[in-house]
């Protein structure tokens, strides 16, 4: 192979180097900051194919789309002294590459730590104004607006816009849970008391008034019954007085076989009289015909 041709493949290959090393593409979700011995050139949003000067120039690519970090459990104080501990999750855009340059550096991964201290301060200030029973109810919307417009406005000179803060989890410290368990405990065994008390108490006014109601309906039932009876009594005596006054023997004739009826229906009766006693006479002759 002759010198020309070496020298041709060898400028070839050098031509190839710095082309490479000149060339470089930026895609759709990426932006970019050409760098010269740690000073910003110039950044690049637009995609396609860009060129930098090559061994002296380089490149540091960011992320265009939403990002999200998940950071650590905070314990955070409310407003009515009770403690949290809250994990928390951030979504957001690099919006401005250079100034996230200028403040974290080239690693975008850096800015998880500026980040967690931003939203914990944030978390701190807004839930310290705010009760327990509002984090848990619909006003936590609120809450969350409040500390993801306060994180917003600080991360905006890190040239990040912080898309939304999230709660991922609240619980309550291990030291408080047993503690606020047993308060819970006591206050259901109170109602539970409380409960069995007042259904007692309306157990012995149901019965006081229904008693009450019994005396009063057998007293009535009773006075009734007398009543009727004395009226029952009264008018059997007028028909018997009457009964008496049209034929007073064939009265005294039914009297007295009503009375053997009663006395030996049973068969268990024991009589101890005279066998030439008037009352027995029925049995001893069958009476005597009643006159026409």
């Amino acid at each position: 192979m002759s010198r020309i041709t070496i020298a041709g493949i060898a400028l070839l290959a050098v031509l190839a180097f710095f082309a490479n090393a000149s060339l470089f593409t930026v895609s759709q979700t990426e932006q970019v900051l050409v760098v010269q011995f740690g000073e910003v050139v110039r950044p690049i949003e637009q995609a396609g194919l860009h060129t930098k000067l090559p061994l002296v120039q380089n490149v540091i690519t960011f992320d265009k789309r939403l990002l999200a970090v998940e950071l650590p459990g905070e314990e955070v104080i409310l407003g009515d002294q009770r403690r949290l501990i809250i994990d928390t999750f951030t979504v957001f855009r690099i919006t401005d590459p250079l100034r996230f340059y200028q403040a974290i550096g080239p690693i975008p991964d850096n800015i998880r730590g500026r980040l967690n201290s931003v939203v914990t301060g944030s978390l701190r200030r807004v839930l310290g104004n705010n009760k327990l029973l509002d984090v848990l109810s619909a006003d936590r919307e609120r809450i969350m607006s409040a500390i993801r417009g306060q994180v917003n406005t600080e991360m905006q000179n890190f040239g990040v816009s912080v898309v939304d803060v999230r709660i991922r989890r609240a619980d309550l410290p291990q030291e408080n849970t047993q503690a606020i368990l047993s308060r819970m405990q006591s206050e259901r065994q109170r109602v539970a008391a409380q409960a069995r008390a007042e259904g007692a108490e309306a157990s012995q006014r149901i019965k006081a008034d229904a008693e009450r109601e019994r005396t009063v309906l057998v007293a009535d039932a009773r006075a009734t019954a007398d009543r009727l009876r004395g009226e029952g009594e009264g008018e059997a005596t007028k028909i018997y007085a009457q009964s008496f006054g049209q034929d007073p023997a064939f009265f005294s004739i039914w009297r007295t076989l009503q009375g053997y009826r009663d006395i030996f229906d049973g068969g268990a009766a024991r009589l101890v009289v005279t066998p030439d006693n008037d009352y027995l006479r029925y049995l001893q002759a069958p009476p005597p015909e009643p006159s026409r």
